[in-house]
């Protein structure tokens, strides 16, 4: 399995999202720290589930690391987290949290 899919998999089971995007970035990466040949090194990981629900960004972050330890563990070197509840506006300015039509 790769890492991307152990990511999503990992992610589906812990948080059951209502959203959820899995970007491997590492090729934006290429010579830096933690880069290596074939990707899988740098993920952006984009949630949107109703546990997050009163939860601080950082606790949300943490929780998502927590989940993800065994990716790192498998040479994921670095991880970007945009975690939300349902309802909750995206920061990037696309409205509400809401699944995809």
């Amino acid at each position: 399995m790769s890492i991307r899919d152990h990511i999503e998999q990992s992610l589906a089971d812990a948080f059951s999202p209502e959203h959820l995007e899995v970007i491997d970035e590492s090729e934006r990466h290429r010579g830096h720290s933690g880069w290596r040949e074939g990707g899988e090194t740098h993920f952006r990981v984009r949630i949107v589930a109703p546990g997050f629900e009163g939860m601080t960004r950082i606790a949300r972050h943490r929780a998502v690391n927590t989940c993800l330890a065994s990716a790192f563990d498998q040479g994921m070197h670095a991880l970007a987290v945009e975690a939300r509840a349902p309802g909750e506006p995206d920061p990037r300015g696309g409205g509400r949290a809401s699944a995809p039509d």
